[in-house]
C-alpha cells in the first residue's frame, strides 16, 4: 500500500472508531458525521491509488461521485449503493443546524449502532478492493 492510500485508510479507521465514540456518548447528530467522513476518505483512498504524484483526490464530498470516481460504484451491491445514498445527507447536515432537529428525529440510537456496523462492512469492502 502506497502511503498516499496509507494515509487516507489510517484517517477513515480514525473516523470510525471517532464515530463509535460519539455513539458511546450519544451524540448522535455527529455518529453520522463521523460515518460519512470514513466511508468519504475510504473511497478516497480508492482513488489516491491511482493519481500521478502529487495530485490528490477530488475535494468533493458526495460518496456517489467518489464512487464512480474510483471505479467503484458498478461493483458495488445495490445494498451498498443504497446505503451511500443513506449515508450522503448526514454529512451536509450535520453541518447546517436548521437541519439538526430533522436527523436526530428521524434516527433512533438503534438505527445509529446499524449505521455503525454498516459503515464498518462497507470500510473492510473497499480496503479489499484497494
Amino acid at each position: 500500500m502506497n502511503n498516499k492510500v496509507e494515509y487516507w485508510i489510517n484517517i477513515a479507521e480514525y473516523d470510525l472508531q471517532t464515530a463509535k465514540a460519539l455513539l458511546k456518548t450519544s451524540r448522535f447528530l455527529y455518529v453520522g458525521f463521523m460515518c460519512h467522513q470514513t466511508i468519504e476518505k475510504a473511497l478516497k483512498a480508492l482513488i489516491a491509488r491511482n493519481c500521478a504524484e502529487g495530485e490528490l483526490p477530488p475535494k468533493i464530498h458526495d460518496l456517489v461521485k467518489l464512487a464512480v470516481k474510483g471505479n467503484l460504484y458498478n461493483i458495488m451491491t445495490d445494498k451498498q449503493q443504497d446505503f451511500i445514498y443513506k449515508l450522503n445527507p448526514l454529512n451536509i447536515d450535520s453541518r447546517y443546524p436548521d437541519y439538526e432537529y430533522n436527523i436526530t428525529e428521524s434516527i433512533t440510537e438503534e438505527s445509529y449502532e446499524e449505521l455503525i456496523v454498516e459503515t464498518e462492512e462497507l470500510l473492510c469492502w473497499i480496503k479489499a478492493q484497494l
